[in-house]
């Protein structure tokens, strides 16, 4: 069976629990040293469903932490074909109008590529794709209070709206989904995604899988 010359890495948790924290600082810190030939980074909410023929009622009735929410199938086609050393074009999705934009993003291939998300170990096809599978464990409230800074700042959303969102969909589809996905994880990280020594240790494991 031939070697395989490149690597995916899921890091997975709940909403606001510094996944995207986590694999951000990975990617941009190794980015100038290894050059976008060795490490890209594929965010699960860029495959979103796109959702035009719904009204924009009707878009806000949708349950985000559901998995039928995204188009998995789509993101492990990519996955397949970047392992095939093909680019693929990367949805654009908008959090105002609850769906994808015209505009992708092309993605060349890499030899190590970081994939983050909420949902990514609840869907067995795409754990088959995953080398190294990494859960982010963090209490709840911690999330929510996170969830609800960045949502009024960056989102623009009210209070109200977000506090019944997370008792609504993002806390049950927690307990449904996401904390159970935890056992198909080969790492689980406290702390959150300012954890410096498993960034670290992480960073030295790219490192030694680009070499």
């Amino acid at each position: 069976m031939p070697k395989k010359n490149y690597t995916v890495i899921a890091i997975v948790g709940a909403s606001a629990s510094g996944k995207s924290l986590f694999a951000q600082t990975i990617y941009q810190e190794l980015l100038s040293e290894l050059g976008e030939n060795n490490i890209a980074i594929i965010k699960e909410d860029s495959y979103y469903r796109a959702q035009d023929h719904l009204s924009m009622a009707e878009r806000e009735q949708i349950n985000y932490d559901h998995p039928s929410a995204f188009e998995h199938e789509l993101l492990a086609e990519h996955l397949i074909q970047l392992s095939q050393q093909k680019s693929v074009e990367i949805p654009s999705y908008s959090y105002t109008v609850h769906t994808r934009l015209p505009e992708t993003t092309t993605l060349e291939p890499a030899k190590v590529i970081l994939v983050e998300g909420i949902l990514l170990l609840e869907d067995a096809q795409l754990r088959e794709l995953f080398d190294i599978k990494i859960f982010m464990d963090i209490p709840l409230d911690i999330c929510l209070l996170r969830r609800i800074e960045r949502d009024m700042i960056e989102r623009e959303r009210s209070l109200e709206s977000i506090t019944q969102q997370y008792m609504e969909t993002v806390r049950p589809m927690y307990y449904q989904y996401i904390e159970p996905s935890k056992a198909y994880a080969d790492i689980v990280i406290t702390q959150g995604g300012k954890n410096r020594m498993a960034i670290e240790v992480l960073k030295a494991k790219i490192r030694q899988l680009v070499q």
